[in-house]
């Protein structure tokens, strides 16, 4: 892949300005694949994977198949993944349902870019094993999956950004079945009791409307289309959007974030606001540093960076953004063209 092939916003970022923000990821890369939030930061299985779409789309198809590798490597005999690793070492044992999902959404997103139908074929165990894992959770009563689970089964309750995260990834892993020849018709259904809930039943997750993520998940992971997102967008926007700076995190907190920002602007995105979407993406460029990293966020009432982290994460948002919002990559549509059954 060639510097030509990277997305580019005219005014706002170029072609080279997307290459350092991937090297900056990569260079946090371990030796054994894995992708921390920071060098020498912890890893969580998720934001891992969204870190190697990242590279993927810049061209660093090498280092992104090793992240896939690690994630693989690092899978329990039930699917599962840890929640938290540093450096090697487990930091977290439980396992978070969202976290063992994206893997399905991560290689879905490799294929679609660099057609390596070996390497997909190589990793679909791991995805299928996640997966599975995954729906032996889906223990509510409208089709919404616990949050967690530790030695002693499932803990804590449903959450709503995290099952729209899993309904977007089960959609990957059901089209990644298809393409491999092995169909999963028990996910198809599963996905659909989730979307139900995610739909008609909100009080099936524990209450954090406080948080953005809740606000425009349900959109980003495609259970919410059409006139109901656009309305559930105009609702909430002036609770979290602060102009010129992007999305609060916490509807209650003088505090902008990255990574929510571009989240939106996928969302957004996807139902097809692109204006919006770039205006926003615009304005979280005040988190850029000169070498391509991001800060995770600011504190506006006092100017401050807070956490002073620049983490991988933010930038492989920000990569992904600028992916969707160009059209350049063939993985662009990962979070817009969501399949509906």
């Amino acid at each position: 892949m060639s510097a030509a092939d990277l997305p580019v916003i005219p005014g706002v970022l170029t072609r080279g300005d997307i290459a350092r923000t991937a090297e900056s990821i990569a260079a946090a890369q371990e030796p054994d694949g894995a992708i921390p939030w920071f060098a020498g930061g912890h890893i969580d299985p998720w934001d891992h994977v969204e870190s190697a779409m990242a590279l993927t789309v810049a061209g660093r198809w090498d280092v992104a198949r090793d992240a896939y590798i690690w994630s693989a490597k690092n899978q329990r005999d039930d699917g599962s993944w840890p929640m938290q690793f540093r450096q090697g070492v487990i930091e977290n044992h439980d396992a978070d349902t969202n976290f063992c999902a994206y893997l399905a959404t991560g290689i879905l997103h490799f294929l679609s870019i660099t057609g390596d139908s070996e390497f997909t074929a190589e990793l679909w165990p791991a995805v299928r094993a996640g997966i599975d894992f995954v729906l032996t959770l889906q223990l509510g009563d409208h089709g919404e999956i616990h949050w967690s689970a530790d030695d002693s089964g499932s803990s804590g309750e449903a959450l709503l950004t995290g099952c729209s995260s899993i309904f977007h990834s089960l959609g990957c892993a059901i089209t990644l079945a298809e393409r491999l020849g092995d169909p999963r018709p028990e996910w198809r259904r599963a996905r659909r009791r989730l979307g139900h809930a995610l739909r008609d039943h909100p009080g099936a997750f524990l209450d954090k409307s406080r948080y953005s993520m809740d606000w425009y998940y349900p959109i980003l992971g495609g259970a919410v289309r059409g006139t109901a997102a656009r309305a559930r967008i105009d609702r909430y926007w002036d609770q979290f959007v602060v102009p010129d700076l992007g999305i609060r995190c916490v509807s209650d907190a003088p505090w902008v974030t990255g990574a929510e920002t571009c989240e939106l602007v996928l969302a957004l995105d996807a139902i097809g606001d692109t204006s919006t979407a770039t205006t926003l993406f615009t304005d979280i460029q005040h988190l850029r540093e000169p070498d391509g990293s991001y800060w995770t966020g600011l504190v506006f009432t006092d100017g401050k960076r807070w956490p002073e982290e620049r983490t991988t994460w933010t930038a492989g948002a920000v990569i992904l953004a600028a992916d969707a919002l160009t059209r350049t990559s063939k993985g662009n549509g990962i979070f817009r063209d969501v399949r509906r059954d």
